[in-house]
C-alpha cells in the first residue's frame, strides 16, 4: 500500500488556516485519496486534554514546550503514523513548526532545546509540504477580535508576541524552502485556495 502524504498548515492566530482544512481535504478526496483532518495540540484523547491545559492554564515557557511535545508524541504514535501507513493523507492544523514559532520565537525558549525535543519526539514523519498562511499581525488581531468571543491565552497575546511568532515562521520557511509554501493570507478565501491548489499540485502523482 502506498504511504499517505502529510500536509501541515501553519500561521499565526487569525491567519485563516483553519478555514481551509475542509476544502483541502475535499480537494485531496477529489483526487482519489483518503484524507484525515487533525490538529495540534490535540488529535488524540490525551492530546485534547493537554490542549485545554495549554490554551487556558498559565505555565512556564519550558513547561509549555514540554507539554506541547508530549501531546505531539501521542499524536504521532496514535494518529498520524497509523493513518499514513494506511495510505491516508493527513492534514494537520499545526505541527512541529508551531513550537519553533510560538515557544521559540514568541516565548523565547532556546532553539537548541526545541531541536532536541524535535529530534527525540518528532524526527519523523516530517510533513511532505507545509502551507504557511502569512498575514500581518495587526490584521490577524482584527480577525481574532471579530470572530472569537472567548479568546484563549495565546489569542490574547499582544501584537509584539505575534510579530516574533511570524518572524520565526518566516525564518523556518527560509531555511526549508522546498517544504514550505508561503501563502498571502491577506487575500480573499478563493484566491488563497488557488494558491493552495498550486502548492499541492506537486503531491498529486
Amino acid at each position: 500500500m502506498t504511504t499517505g502524504k502529510f500536509i501541515s498548515l501553519e500561521g499565526i492566530d487569525g491567519a485563516g488556516k483553519s478555514t481551509h482544512l475542509n476544502p483541502i481535504a475535499e480537494w485531496v478526496r477529489a483526487h482519489g485519496h483518503n484524507a484525515m483532518i487533525t490538529r495540534e495540540p490535540g488529535g488524540t484523547p490525551l492530546g485534547e486534554s493537554l490542549r485545554q491545559l495549554l490554551l487556558h492554564q498559565t505555565m512556564d515557557p519550558d513547561t509549555e514546550a514540554l507539554v506541547m511535545f508530549a501531546a505531539r508524541r501521542e499524536h504521532i504514535v496514535k494518529a498520524i503514523k497509523p493513518a499514513l501507513q494506511q495510505g491516508v493523507w493527513v492534514i494537520s492544523d499545526r505541527f512541529t513548526d508551531a513550537s519553533f514559532a510560538y515557544q521559540g520565537g514568541g516565548r523565547g525558549v532556546p532553539l537548541e532545546r526545541l531541536r532536541y525535543l524535535e529530534s527525540w519526539v518528532a524526527a519523523e514523519p516530517r510533513p511532505d509540504i507545509t502551507l504557511l498562511f502569512d498575514l500581518d499581525p495587526v490584521e490577524a488581531r482584527k480577525r481574532v477580535v471579530k470572530g472569537t468571543p472567548h479568546p484563549d491565552r495565546f489569542e490574547r497575546e499582544q501584537d509584539v508576541f505575534f510579530h516574533k511568532v511570524r518572524a520565526a515562521y518566516l525564518a523556518r520557511a527560509a531555511a526549508e524552502p522546498r517544504r514550505f509554501h508561503i501563502l498571502d493570507s491577506s487575500q480573499k478565501p478563493d484566491a488563497i485556495f488557488a494558491q493552495i491548489q498550486s502548492a499541492l499540485g506537486s503531491l498529486i502523482s
